[in-house]
């Protein structure tokens, strides 16, 4: 589908970042996410501050697994190297890609289904293992792909198109990162790229394990039982030659409020999100208050974002395993086989 190509050519004035890249060098393919999508706002938030952070697009490796938010891979930094891992096996597939070349700046975008549900256990482990790497959560409280079910974050009590009530209790994604020992949290609204951006870049710059959890309006699941208008209501009186569906184009989603404050997001089927962004004065290096602070909000239905928590004195899984410098794929025979006489010392330190 060759429609999906950027073109190529670009004004040669475009301002350059310090490794000479302009920023149109860090995007990717045109995205096939619907118009107004939360999605996108994130995949822009990703290149520019990949771009501002002045990273080589090839020594990037960024990582997916399945699902709306794991198809943006291909939206940003199209010159960088890319692996579409099976549903909820990404933090696995970057785990090992870490380890083997630790000089790659890796970036694994997830979506809420694929990290909450089936990927919830590769999650956990990757956090607590502390494998340094940039995880988003792309989160929207609905499975994308599958018409709109509830995810395993989406709040108790909250209603579908079709009003039906879920009575489930949410996984915050964040208070699991906080217990489970990631050195770098946060949560941003894709709509405030001026939050968003700089918690990216921060992140990129830790050593650790970095969560972002970025809430991000679904545009799509707007037809409702009882509507003319519906999909499956047309399906249902429709006898035409082939079936197309389409979504109306909807505008994105922003907001924009100072620290300390609360403001109240309207999404596109009429719900309400109230975000609380953190105050200047906030203590973001106390994991415990951190926690305490995210679930006193969270009982008076806001939604804390900014840096939540991050540990100055971070260490990475390399760090925890004594790893060589230099990536695996670089040690030679010499290295990799050090004789009988090593591995008997390796043996007896095991007994």
């Amino acid at each position: 589908m060759t429609y999906l190509a950027k073109p190529k050519l670009h004004h040669p004035d475009l301002p350059k970042n310090a490794v000479g890249h302009t920023r149109r060098d860090y995007e990717g393919r045109i995205s096939t996410l619907c118009a107004g999508c939360g999605h996108d706002s994130i995949s822009a938030a990703i290149i520019q501050a990949c771009w501002e952070t002045n990273i080589e697009p090839h020594k990037v490796a960024k990582l997916s697994g399945i699902g709306c938010s794991s198809k943006t891979p291909d939206y940003f930094l199209g010159n960088s190297h890319g692996f579409n891992s099976v549903h909820g096996r990404m933090p696995s597939v970057a785990t090992g890609a870490n380890l083997a070349n630790r000089e790659l700046l890796y970036l694994g975008v997830s979506g809420d289904g694929d990290s909450a549900s089936i990927g919830i256990g590769q999650f956990a482990h990757c956090m607590r293992r502390g494998v340094n790497m940039v995880y988003i959560v792309e989160n929207n409280g609905v499975y994308g792909l599958t018409k709109g079910q509830f995810s395993a974050t989406a709040d108790k009590g909250s209603k579908s198109k079709r009003g039906i009530a879920n009575n489930d209790e949410p996984i915050d994604m964040v208070g699991l990162a906080l217990q489970l020992g990631a050195s770098f949290v946060g949560r941003s609204f894709s709509g405030d790229k001026d939050q968003l951006v700089p918690l990216i870049k921060a992140a990129i710059e830790h050593k650790g394990a970095a969560f972002i959890d970025v809430v991000s309006p679904c545009v799509a699941f707007n037809n409702h039982s009882g509507s003319t208008k519906s999909y499956d209501y047309v399906r249902e009186h429709n006898e035409a030659v082939n079936r197309l569906d389409f979504i109306s184009s909807r505008e994105e989603i922003t907001a924009d409020y100072p620290p300390g404050t609360v403001t109240m997001v309207t999404q596109h089927d009429g719900s309400v999100l109230q975000l609380r962004k953190l105050a200047p004065d906030y203590d973001a290096t106390d994991r415990l208050k951190a926690m305490d602070y995210i679930q006193q909000r969270h009982a008076r239905g806001e939604v804390v974002t900014g840096l939540l928590y991050v540990d100055p004195n971070s260490a990475d899984l390399h760090m925890h395993l004594n790893t060589v410098e230099a990536p695996l794929n670089r040690l030679g025979e010499r290295e990799l086989c050090p004789g009988s006489a090593a591995l008997e010392k390796i043996n007896a330190s095991l007994r």
